[in-house]
């Protein structure tokens, strides 16, 4: 098992060496004699554990815990003063800034090592217990991710064979979404997101939504009504995602030029993830066979979006995606329905 590291600080070089004296056996210990270098050392190598002197030149003991915990990377190694002083005002002002114990001087060994031992079993504890946290969470996104997915693919299941439009648009528009540079995190809510845009079809009735024909204006008007169904089914909740998948499923058929439904907006007024995912699912849909149709090839899809840039695509959108038309077709490739 490797050693922990200890930083040992301290301007009194017979200071210094006792204390290495005392842990050299049992740790890697490195020394720093003020507190400039300290920062400096620890900047480059982060230590399990830091024994620092309080009454130092220049800066002392205080201040360099001080800046220690206002640095994210820095803020959770155990710092113990190692001081002359013993007023309650001084050990008060040092817990203040978050070291975790005090070892007056001058020091005895038990003390020191049974004071080390203990505080670094309890960051190794904290360490852990992070981890764990830390992948617990992770666990728990990654399954609301895919019940989202799942979601998206029971809707997609009423008029489509496999499921994998959704697994496939949702690929293009985080692929447009990186294109246009827009922050990770957008695009990463927008791909998990995007299966969410046709969960309305739930609600549609099947002899509308399976119809091989074209709909008479009523069944027109009904399946339009699925965004808006989309939209309630999401709900209004407080989590970014699910406001992202309402957003996307209430105005991915909105229009650039406003002749668009639900709500007939137009140009910006419509969210970027709705302009976004209209030009994903309109590709895909294009270019999949359905039951009713063959597929259309790339060449003549590029020139369907072509022709609507501005008047139902956002313009500047679709000459991005063209620009993004490699990786487009190799994920429909890897994703092509059989």
């Amino acid at each position: 098992m490797e050693k922990a590291t200890i930083l040992v600080v301290d301007d009194t070089p017979e200071n210094i060496d006792i204390l290495v004296g005392i842990l050299g056996d049992d740790y890697k210990v490195k020394v720093a004699i003020d507190g400039p270098r300290a920062l400096s050392l620890v900047a480059k190598t982060l230590p399990d554990l830091i024994l620092l002197d309080v009454m130092m030149p220049g800066m002392n003991g205080y201040e360099v815990c001080k800046q220690l915990k206002q640095e994210p990377l820095t803020c959770h190694i155990p710092v113990i003063f190692v001081t002359a002083l013993s007023e309650v005002a001084d050990e008060a002002q040092g817990f203040a800034l978050g070291a975790v114990d005090y070892i007056t001087k001058p020091v005895s060994a038990p003390v020191v090592k049974a004071r080390v031992k203990t505080h670094l079993a309890l960051y190794d504890q904290k360490r852990l217990l992070e981890q764990q946290v830390k992948e617990r969470t992770q666990e728990l996104e990654e399954t609301r991710f895919e019940i989202i997915r799942r979601l998206g693919r029971a809707a997609e299941y009423k008029d489509n064979e496999t499921g994998l439009h959704v697994v496939r648009m949702s690929h293009y528009a985080r692929l447009l979404a990186i294109k246009l540079g827009l922050p990770s995190t957008f695009c990463e809510l927008l791909y998990n997101a995007a299966p969410m845009h046709d969960i309305g079809k739930i609600g549609t009735p099947d002899a509308v939504l399976k119809k091989p024909g074209k709909l008479d204006a009523e069944e027109w008007k009904i399946m339009q009504q699925h965004a808006a169904i989309g939209a309630e089914i999401i709900g209004e909740h407080g989590d970014p995602l699910l406001q992202m998948a309402r957003r996307i499923a209430l105005t991915h058929h909105e229009k650039w030029d406003g002749s668009g439904y639900p709500n007939g907006l137009w140009g910006e007024n419509i969210p970027i993830e709705g302009r976004i995912v209209a030009i994903a699912d309109v590709f895909d849909a294009l270019t999949s066979r359905r039951p009713y149709k063959e597929p259309w090839t790339i060449e003549a899809t590029l020139e369907l979006l072509e022709s609507q840039a501005g008047q139902h695509f956002d313009p500047k959108l679709v000459a991005e995606f063209k620009q993004i038309l490699p990786e487009v077709v190799a994920i429909r490739d890897t994703y092509i329905e059989h």
